[in-house]
């Protein structure tokens, strides 16, 4: 199998390093530290990252199908590691429905969602939870586990489409479904 030039437009993109944040690479793997904390990521061996002049650049080593799929990934996640120390990311939920609630006691998030029992998540090393009203905002430095943790939120009550009910990200479309009454009666 021949494979033509390689080309990955956004892993072809330079990443500049913003003052206040430190890059190194030891041992097949890059540290980026910054005001909110320090990240860690493993660079595969088909892929060679080069820091110069606060600008890091990534290149495939060899012209293989894999190297070229995992030169843009490779990017954007070092670039997501960079933009995470300086800025944080943040992921929100609403919560609809009689009686679900949300409140936040110490570095726990207690959901009250019509079981018989609250739920108690934990919040992992690195993450916040906020609570107003019905809008729960979860808040870290690890775009991953950022997302990970709002999408365990989201699995304890999925949004059910018939009315709505349950947790569901902020922005999100339920497609609601018609019920018994409303189908029968046309």
């Amino acid at each position: 199998m021949k494979f033509g030039k390689l080309m990955s437009r956004i892993g072809k993109q330079l990443i500049i390093i913003p003052d206040g944040v430190d890059v190194n690479i030891d041992n097949g793997e890059i540290k980026v530290k910054g005001p909110k904390g320090e990240l860690f990521q493993e660079i595969p061996y088909e892929i060679e990252v080069i820091i110069k002049d606060k600008e890091i650049t990534i290149s495939p080593k060899n012209k293989t199908k894999n190297s070229s799929a995992l030169w843009g990934l490779l990017r954007t996640l070092i670039f997501n590691m960079i933009e995470g120390v300086v800025n944080g990311y943040e992921k929100q939920l609403e919560i609809e429905g009689v009686g679900y609630r949300a409140a936040v006691e110490g570095n726990k998030l207690v959901l009250n969602l019509g079981f018989s029992h609250p739920i108690n998540i934990e919040a992992p090393k690195g993450i916040e939870f906020k609570v107003e009203k019905n809008v729960i905002t979860v808040s870290g430095f690890d775009k991953q586990l950022v997302g990970q943790v709002s999408a365990d939120i989201r699995s304890k009550r999925k949004p059910e489409p018939y009315k709505g009910k349950g947790i569901h990200y902020m922005g999100e479309v339920i497609i609601r479904k018609a019920g018994k009454k409303a189908v029968g009666s046309e």
